[in-house]
C-alpha cells in the first residue's frame, strides 16, 4: 500500500445515512477475486438509471464531484454485511478518505486495512462540510500526522487509533507488518 501522510483532494457529498455495503457494491458484482475493477460498480443502483445511463440526480454524478478523492457521508456509513469489497470499490473509484459522523466497525477496519482513512467527526461538523461540498467544487487537506482536516473556511481535528495511524503512515497492511520481521521468521524456520 502507499503511505498516507497528507492528502489533498476534492470532496464528494453523499448526504445519506445508513449507507450499507450492499449499496456501496451490489452483490451481483462480487464475482471478481482481484481487489481491482470494482470502482465502476460503486453505488451502481444509485449512479445509474435502468437503461444504464448516469442518474443526473445522484450526487457523485454532479460536476462538483468529478475527480473527488474525499467522500463526505452520513451516519453509520458502511453498515450491513462485512464485505471487504466495499472499501475496494471506494478505493478503486478514487476515494482515499471518507469523513462521516459514524462508521460500521467492520467497514472501518476494512478501510484502514486497505489503505483508506475513515475520519469520524461529529454530526454538526460533517453537516458544515456538506454545506461546502454540495454547493461547489470543494477541496480538503488531511494531515494524518497532525490529525487535522482543513479546507477553505474549515478546520477540524480527528482521533485515530495509534496502531492504524502507524500502519497508514507507513503504507503497511498486516502482511507487510509481518514481513518487517522476515529475517527473524527465516531464522526461526531454519532452526526447526
Amino acid at each position: 500500500m502507499e503511505p498516507l501522510t497528507t492528502h489533498t483532494g476534492q470532496t464528494a457529498a453523499l448526504n445519506r445515512v445508513n449507507v450499507d455495503t450492499d449499496q456501496i457494491i451490489p452483490k451481483q458484482f462480487l464475482k471478481r477475486v482481484e481487489r481491482t475493477g470494482f470502482g465502476q460498480f460503486l453505488f451502481f443502483d444509485w449512479r445509474f438509471q435502468q437503461d444504464g445511463s448516469d442518474n443526473p440526480d445522484f450526487s457523485l454524478n454532479k460536476p462538483e464531484s468529478a475527480n473527488a478523492s474525499v467522500l463526505i457521508a452520513g451516519n453509520n456509513f458502511g453498515c450491513g454485511s462485512s464485505r471487504e469489497h466495499a472499501p475496494w470499490a471506494l478505493h478503486d473509484y478514487g476515494f482515499r478518505v471518507i469523513i462521516a459522523p459514524s462508521f460500521a466497525d467492520i467497514f472501518y477496519n476494512n478501510c484502514v486495512k486497505n489503505g483508506m482513512l475513515p475520519i469520524q467527526l461529529d454530526e454538526e461538523t460533517v453537516n458544515n462540510l456538506f454545506t461546502f461540498a454540495e454547493k461547489d467544487i470543494y477541496s480538503l487537506t488531511i494531515d494524518l500526522e497532525q490529525q487535522l482536516v482543513t479546507g477553505e473556511g474549515f478546520e477540524a481535528s480527528f482521533t485515530i487509533d495509534p496502531y492504524w495511524k502507524k500502519m497508514l503512515l507507513n503504507g503497511w497492511d498486516e502482511i507487510g507488518l509481518t514481513l518487517l520481521h522476515e529475517k527473524e521468521i527465516k531464522a526461526f524456520e531454519a532452526s526447526r
